[in-house]
């Protein structure tokens, strides 16, 4: 292999273009390369669809129903008396990876096919789903709490990349430039240099995992570039060729896995312990331990918990969770742990590790006990609400109420923060033509608030009062993204923005009913770009049934 003494007259020669350098040295190690001809493998796929009840994956047309949403009689039963909460953990607890599948015997005679191995959440193909661009991921810089969500910087279609090369023929791992023709949060739609407007070899990775790199990568740790097979009849100097091709092109920083790994590095500890809103009363807190940190996103186990199985997860910017003290100095309800001393390697997450939220002036006209207003429903994400200032905290906090099913001893009343993006003045949602759900059991409709403010005796919050700003998100209906369900938000599940209101965006969770869908705030730490839980290792929760011509599909 040919030695390096003249790379820095390489450099001088080029003006240090890593491009050109990288060229240069890749072409020491270009391999002379036979045509192989590769076997020819034919995958069968047959459309498939997932049970919502029980999670049991089959063939679409065998399935129960037109809509073909269970597997059984049975399951579209318990499904109608059940919440999706019990499907999708019924979905969860599905055991091995190895499945049998039984068709009908209308589809396939009287045979038993078994799926090996089974489809799974592990087997969700965010590229697939893509397709070949046509639909589009909200971008990471929409994201400023996720790995490199601050410093995705000038990363855009057109830049190049040094990749491995799948087509070489080789029995080593060999390199290829490539081109970012989309993008689609951290996943980018890639074209080998070479294939020119022929779309018909492109691929999607993520650009943070360990195996993409700047052009000039493989000439600085002596790694071989080599052209494709597929592509060694459409050039006979592949010098010319790429010193054409790659003067003035951009390539990601040298620094960018550097980068990467250090956005990687979270400060919450496990054994920190933190004040986590009490999912069995909303209106308190209690002591919780951070036990798992994935992402950013933190898996607290309340502290009494012998067992560890009573968890709450949450990111860790999220406004849920506070510094030890916090619930006594704003005058929050608080749930006293009967743990009277921190164990051995336990201790208090600093305060500077929380969000911290807007300063507020609450020395001239302010919220009052009792005024009007609409707020998200803590229990019903897609629900905009009439709601009810039941008592000022400290710090700008408010408890609130849902109009017409509070609980009698105020259990269910929530803590918003005066500057949240989920509560709004009265006569937000139609303005802005968006349902507004009355008060259980009022009957006086169509809902019209002066009436309702003069029925009740109240009157609404004033509008001075209310969070206005709305920043330049980025984010565009139709824009695919990762989201919690935040009815059960141990899960991240494939979402689609449906709508944008100002700062609040309609969520879809892709497979679900329009039932499901949340409202979010464009900032909300619960939402992440197309290939995060790739990134961080957390679990992705592919769409609940087919959707449209992006289906779920894999070879059996």
């Amino acid at each position: 292999m040919p030695g390096y003494a003249g790379l820095e007259q390489v450099f001088d020669w080029f003006g240090q273009d890593l491009c050109l350098v990288s060229f240069i040295l890749g072409m020491l190690h270009l391999i002379g390369c036979h045509l192989n001809t590769h076997p020819f493998s034919l995958c069968v796929s047959y459309p498939l669809a997932t049970c919502e009840m029980c999670g049991m994956v089959g063939v679409r047309d065998a399935f129960y129903s037109k809509t073909k949403r269970f597997c059984s009689v049975s399951c579209s039963r318990s499904y109608s008396s059940n919440s999706k909460k019990a499907s999708i953990l019924a979905r969860l607890q599905v055991g091995p990876k190895y499945k049998t599948l039984v068709f009908s015997a209308s589809c396939f005679s009287s045979q038993v096919l078994v799926l090996s191995p089974a489809v799974s959440v592990d087997g969700f193909d965010w590229g697939h789903y893509l397709g070949e661009g046509e639909v589009s991921g909200a971008p990471v810089s929409c994201f400023k709490h996720v790995p490199m969500g601050k410093s995705w910087g000038d990363i855009s279609e057109g830049v190049r990349v040094e990749v491995p090369n799948t087509d070489s023929g080789l029995p080593m791992k060999v390199y290829w430039i490539a081109s970012i023709i989309k993008l689609a949060g951290f996943r980018a739609l890639l074209r080998y240099e070479g294939f020119d407007s022929d779309a018909t070899r492109d691929f999607w990775l993520n650009l943070c995992v360990p195996d993409i790199h700047p052009v000039g990568w493989c000439a600085a740790g002596g790694k071989p570039l080599v052209p494709p097979l597929s592509l060694l009849h459409r050039s006979t100097n592949w010098k010319s060729f790429l010193i054409k091709r790659l003067t003035g092109s951009k390539t990601l920083p040298l620094d960018f896995s550097t980068k990467v790994k250090e956005s990687m590095h979270f400060p919450f500890k496990k054994q920190m312990r933190v004040e986590v809103v009490d999912k069995t009363h909303l209106c308190r807190t209690r002591v919780a331990l951070v036990e798992q940190v994935i992402g950013g996103r933190l898996r607290l186990v309340y502290e009494e918990c012998d067992d560890g199985t009573d968890d709450f997860w949450c990111h860790m910017y999220s406004p849920l969770i506070h510094s030890i003290g916090w619930s006594r100095s704003i005058g929050h309800r608080f749930k006293r742990s009967d743990v009277t001393k921190k164990l051995d390697g336990q201790m208090d997450a600093p305060g500077q590790l929380f969000a911290k939220v807007k300063e507020v002036d609450q020395s001239g006209p302010w919220f009052e006990d009792g005024m009007k207003l609409e707020a998200i429903d803590p229990l019903n994400l897609s629900a905009i609400c009439v709601a009810t200032v039941r008592k000022v905290l400290a710090d700008g906090y408010l408890m609130i109420g849902i109009d017409g099913s509070e609980a009698a001893d105020g259990s269910d009343w929530f803590c918003y923060h005066s500057t949240s993006p989920s509560i709004f003045p009265a006569g937000f949602c139609e303005i802005n033509s968006i349902d507004l759900t009355p008060p259980r059991g009022y009957s006086n409709l169509p809902f019209r608030w002066f009436e309702y403010l003069r029925e009740t005796k109240s009157v609404a919050a004033p509008v001075h009062l209310f969070n206005k700003e709305v920043p330049n998100h980025g984010f565009r209906p139709g824009m695919k993204l990762e989201a919690v369900d935040l009815m059960e938000p141990r899960l991240v599940c494939v979402a689609t923005v449906t709508r944008i209101v100002h700062r609040l965006l309609r969520i879809h969770f892709d497979g679900w009913e329009d039932e499901y869908d949340q409202w979010v705030d464009c900032a909300s730490p619960d939402l992440y770009p197309v290939g995060w839980c790739q990134l961080t290792g957390y679990q992705l929760q592919p769409p609940a049934v087919n959707t449209g011509k992006h289906h779920l599909s894999w070879p059996v």
